[in-house]
């Protein structure tokens, strides 16, 4: 089991026993998120279907390709969000991508900026990449500040590049090198 401890937060890897309160989650959050996602199917917000998903992120792991960790509060230990670390590429890329999304009731508290910080830590200290990515829409305020203030650098413009809600959307390429952290 891999635990990165904030002060905030802490991260913890997801287990299949977690698809309930992870299903909870999505459901309570799936119009707020759906603004810069891709909306789903009903049966997404399934625990059947969560708990799969679950399953694979973790052979995923087993192969360290992806790293997929569920945000919990330190206080209270609820799952407030998830983070992920994917797209995992060795050399000569050594690279991979990170994403996330907090409840809609924890933004601007400053928890985000503190999971994508632990993740990135881990990113180059125990996965051995020399850069993480992350994509981000214009239009995600948010985002784009929680990016910078965990110190990572904007790049570029990606035009069209995800196709959400009907919508070819663009996204900046924001990027940290581990000179950088």
């Amino acid at each position: 089991m891999i635990l990165l401890e904030g002060q905030t937060c802490y991260l913890r890897i997801l287990i299949e026993d977690d698809a309930f309160s992870f299903t909870e989650l999505l459901t309570a959050n799936k119009e707020y998120w759906s603004i810069f996602e891709p909306r789903h199917e009903s049966s997404y917000f399934a625990v059947a279907v969560q708990r799969e998903k679950i399953r694979e992120s973790n052979y995923q792991m087993r192969d360290r390709r992806e790293y997929n960790f569920g945000i919990f509060e330190t206080a209270t230990s609820r799952l407030i969000g998830h983070i992920s670390l994917y797209s995992i590429k060795r050399l000569p890329f050594s690279s991979g991508f990170v994403g996330y999304s907090i409840d809609k009731h924890e933004t601007g508290k400053g928890i985000g900026t503190e999971a994508v910080r632990l993740v990135t830590q881990f990113a180059f200290e125990k996965v051995a990449l020399h850069r993480v990515e992350a994509y981000v829409s214009p239009r995600n305020g948010g985002s784009l500040r929680l990016l910078e203030k965990a110190g990572y650098f904007q790049e570029g413009l990606l035009r069209k590049l995800l196709y959400i809600n009907g919508v070819w959307e663009d996204h900046y390429i924001y990027a940290i090198v581990e000179g950088d952290f």
